[in-house]
């Protein structure tokens, strides 16, 4: 019997993640065994700053990366909004899995919109993106870091010592977790990160075997999605110290796709691009020339000289 094991993350989300996978593998494929290989990673382990300040969202990939190229898993499973869009040498991602709500929650005590919240309050995130499109809309919050994982961040409001937070809907449904007080925010009007909502499967690049039984996983609407919004990330040089949104969408055979990019003062310039499903790439490459042509690429060099 072929085993196949699994590196993940020992968060709580990524390990409903894994056996998500490891459940679906082996509905698909009763004749292999799957095993889990639970790793710490360095961006589990730092929470007294922010991703942008230890080397961004790469540093919960890494140790899991290793252990693809030792031989010591054969499969990684990742939140794809966590993956850099520069893939690593000898490494794949093979599939990419029906994807959950992609949409961002506002978690505040009583249910307190956005627009309602006294001015001052203290809304709790470490994300540029959540920042800069706050900001658009209430300069007059007081944003405060906050990193750590789901429950972590919920229980900052329960316990007032912030007034709110913002977090992925799809971790909180996952875990059964979302507060009856959550308050869904469009995604028509507040980008999600590129890939929100999306778990993808890594694997070493040249293994056949387990390409095939990964491949069993892949959903096609998905993959376009997440080609056209990883593509937007990929030309902008981007990672999470770019506050950068991206959202695709399909509509009959056509995909459709709003990008976003930011700064922490609340400025935002926005593009859009669509065509049909299989030219996914192409469509995130002209909303992301969209967003260079109108000012992103002079908000950008701002950004690169703020951070060195």
């Amino acid at each position: 019997m072929k085993t196949i094991t699994i590196a993940t993350r020992k968060s709580r989300l990524a390990l409903w993640q894994t056996e998500h996978v490891a459940a679906s593998l082996s509905r698909l494929n009763p004749d292999i065994e799957v095993r889990t290989l639970p790793l710490s990673t360095r961006g589990d382990e730092i929470l007294d700053r922010s991703l942008a300040e230890i080397g961004g969202k790469g540093l919960f990939l890494k140790e899991l990366e290793k252990a693809l190229l030792d031989g010591r898993a054969d499969v990684a499973v990742h939140s794809l909004k966590d993956v850099p869009a520069e893939k690593p040498d000898r490494l794949e991602l093979g599939a990419f899995l029906p994807r959950a709500n992609s949409a961002d929650l506002w978690i505040s005590d009583q249910g307190v919109p956005i627009a309602q919240l006294p001015r001052g309050s203290r809304v709790g995130s470490s994300s540029l993106r959540r920042i800069s499109q706050l900001r658009a809309i209430r300069p007059d919050l007081e944003v405060v870091a906050l990193r750590g994982n789901v429950e972590t961040r919920l229980a900052a409001v329960r316990e007032h010592r912030v007034d709110a937070t913002v977090l992925a809907a799809a971790g909180l449904e996952r875990l059964d977790v979302v507060p009856p007080s959550a308050l869904a925010l469009d995604v028509a009007e507040w980008l999600p990160a590129p890939g929100q909502g999306i778990i993808t499967v890594q694997q070493r690049a040249g293994d056949e075997e387990t390409a095939r039984l990964i491949a069993s996983l892949a959903c096609a609407r998905t993959t376009a999605q997440a080609r056209a919004e990883r593509e937007v990330v990929r030309v902008l040089g981007g990672d999470c110290r770019m506050p950068l949104a991206a959202h695709a969408w399909v509509d009959g055979d056509r995909l459709r796709l709003r990008a976003r990019l930011g700064d922490e003062s609340g400025r935002l310039i926005d593009a859009v691009s669509e065509g049909m499903c299989d030219h996914a790439v192409e469509i995130g490459a002209e909303a992301a020339r969209g967003l260079l042509d109108s000012g992103g690429a002079e908000l950008l060099d701002r950004l690169d000289m703020s951070q060195s």
